[in-house]
C-alpha cells in the first residue's frame, strides 16, 4: 500500500458519508416493505447486501410477492438497472492504472447513481481506494438501514409499518421531481410511464406485475428517444476531440 492510498480511503469515506446517511433512511422503508410481504430480517438484509439497487429491489419484491418466474425476475431487473451498466463504462475511463480486473468488477457492484456522480465529479483520475471507502460506507447505510426496517417491521403493528413504507416511494419522488422540472423530456417520459402502468392495471389485469414494470419502463423510454431525441454536439463544440 503506497503513501496516498490511505489518504484515498479516507476521502472517499467522507465523500461517501452523506450519501450513507441518505441510505440509511431509504433502505429503512425497503425492509419494511420486503418484511410486508413475508420476507425474514436476513433475507431481507441479505438482498440489500447483494444488490445495492433501490429500484431493482423494490421491483424485485413486488415480483416475489405476485409469484413471478425467475425469467421474469431476470427481465425486470434488466430493465431497471441496466444504467448502472453504462455508468460503470463511463467509469471505467476515469480509473487510475491501479485498477486491476478485480478491482474493476468489485468496483462495479457498488456502483449506484448518487456514487457515480460523485466520482464523476472527481478531477483526475480515479484511485481504487476513494471508491472502495465511498462504496463502503455507502452499502453500510444502505444494509444497515434495510436491517433496522425488517427489524422494526416484525415488530411494530401493521398499521405502522404500512404508514412508514411510503419512505421507499418518497426517494423515488425525490429523483425523478428535480429533473422532471427542469426538463420536459423526462417530465414527459415519467408522465407516460405512469399513465401506462395505470392503464396496465386496469386494461391488462392478467398481465402480471414485472412483465407491466418491463412494458412501461421500455414504451415510455423508447416514446421519449424518438420524441425528443438529443442532437449530437458538433465537433467543433467539443473542442476538436473526436
Amino acid at each position: 500500500m503506497t503513501d496516498t492510498q490511505p489518504h484515498f480511503f479516507r476521502r472517499g469515506l467522507l465523500h461517501g458519508l452523506p450519501i450513507g446517511l441518505g441510505y440509511l433512511s431509504v433502505s429503512f422503508g425497503f425492509g419494511i416493505m420486503a418484511v410486508r410481504v413475508g420476507m425474514s430480517v436476513f433475507e431481507a438484509t441479505l438482498i440489500s447486501l447483494l444488490n445495492l439497487t433501490s429500484a431493482g429491489q423494490a421491483a424485485g419484491v413486488n415480483v416475489i410477492a405476485a409469484g413471478g418466474t425467475l425469467a421474469e425476475m431476470a427481465l425486470v431487473q434488466l430493465t431497471v438497472n441496466i444504467r448502472y451498466a453504462l455508468m460503470a463504462l463511463s467509469l471505467s475511463q476515469k480509473c487510475s492504472p491501479r485498477f486491476r480486473l478485480p478491482q474493476r468488477l468489485l468496483g462495479a457492484h457498488g456502483i449506484t447513481d448518487e456514487i457515480f456522480g460523485v466520482c464523476a465529479a472527481q478531477e483526475g483520475a480515479l484511485e481504487p481506494p476513494y471508491l472502495f471507502g465511498m462504496t463502503l460506507i455507502s452499502m453500510t447505510g444502505w444494509v444497515l438501514g434495510t436491517f433496522l426496517g425488517a427489524f422494526a417491521g416484525s415488530l411494530l403493528p401493521a398499521s405502522v409499518t404500512a404508514a412508514l413504507g411510503i419512505l421507499l416511494y418518497g426517494m423515488f419522488l425525490a429523483i425523478i421531481v428535480p429533473p422532471a422540472r427542469k426538463d420536459r423530456a423526462i417530465l414527459c417520459t415519467v408522465l407516460a410511464a405512469a399513465a401506462l402502468s395505470v392503464l396496465c392495471r386496469y386494461l391488462l389485469p392478467a398481465l402480471s406485475e414485472g412483465f407491466a414494470v418491463i412494458l412501461c419502463a421500455v414504451t415510455a423510454a423508447a416514446a421519449a428517444a424518438l420524441l425528443f431525441p438529443r442532437p449530437e454536439e458538433d465537433a467543433a463544440e467539443k473542442g476538436g476531440r473526436p
